[in-house]
C-alpha cells in the first residue's frame, strides 16, 4: 500500500466547493426574500402607526371643519414636519397624510389617506395591512396635507374613515 501525502486532493476540494456553492445558491433567495418581506412589514407598520396617531390626535384634540384643533383653538397640524410629532421614527420624506373633515349632516366624519412612496412590494404590505393598496397618486382636492404631498407617481396608500363626536 502506498503512503498518501497529507492534505486534500483536487477532487475533494472541488466537491467541497460544489457543495458550498449549492448551499449558497439555496440560501441567497431565502435571505433576500426575508429582507424584502421585513421592509414591507415595516412600511405597513409605519402606515398603521400614522393611522393610530392621527386618530388619537383627533380624539384628544377635537376636530371641526377647519382642521384638527388643539385645546387652545389653534390648528394641531401646522408645520411641514408634523409627521415627526405623530410618529418620531418615520421618515417625513416618504410619508404623507391627507385628511378631510366633513361638516353638516356628516359632521365629525374624517376621511384619511396615508401615502408612501417607499419602494416595497405592495402585495406584501396588503397581506399585513388589508386596506393598503398600490395607487397612482393624484391630487386630493379638498384635503389638508401633513408631511409629503404626493400628487404624481405611484406608491402605497392606506385609507380609512372614522368619526369624532
Amino acid at each position: 500500500m502506498k503512503n498518501r501525502k497529507k492534505g486534500f486532493s483536487l477532487v475533494e476540494l472541488l466537491i467541497v466547493l460544489a457543495v458550498m456553492a449549492a448551499l449558497i445558491a439555496t440560501i441567497t433567495p431565502v435571505a433576500l426574500n426575508a429582507i424584502k418581506k421585513s421592509k414591507a412589514t415595516q412600511v405597513a407598520q409605519n402606515l398603521k402607526t400614522l393611522a393610530s396617531a392621527i386618530e388619537n390626535a383627533a380624539y384628544v384634540n377635537g376636530a371641526d371643519a377647519s382642521g384638527i384643533k388643539k385645546s387652545d383653538g389653534s390648528s394641531y397640524f401646522t408645520a411641514t414636519d408634523d409627521i415627526k410629532i405623530l410618529a418620531r421614527d418615520i421618515n417625513v420624506d416618504h410619508y404623507g397624510i391627507a385628511y378631510k373633515i366633513y361638516t353638516g349632516t356628516d359632521a365629525g366624519k374624517i376621511d384619511v389617506y396615508i401615502r408612501t412612496n417607499e419602494s416595497v412590494d405592495p402585495g406584501i404590505v396588503a397581506e399585513t395591512l388589508m386596506s393598503a393598496t398600490k395607487v397612482t397618486f393624484t391630487d386630493l382636492v379638498g384635503f389638508k396635507n401633513i408631511g409629503s404631498t404626493f400628487t404624481s407617481g405611484t406608491g402605497i396608500q392606506y385609507t380609512f374613515t372614522f368619526n369624532v363626536y
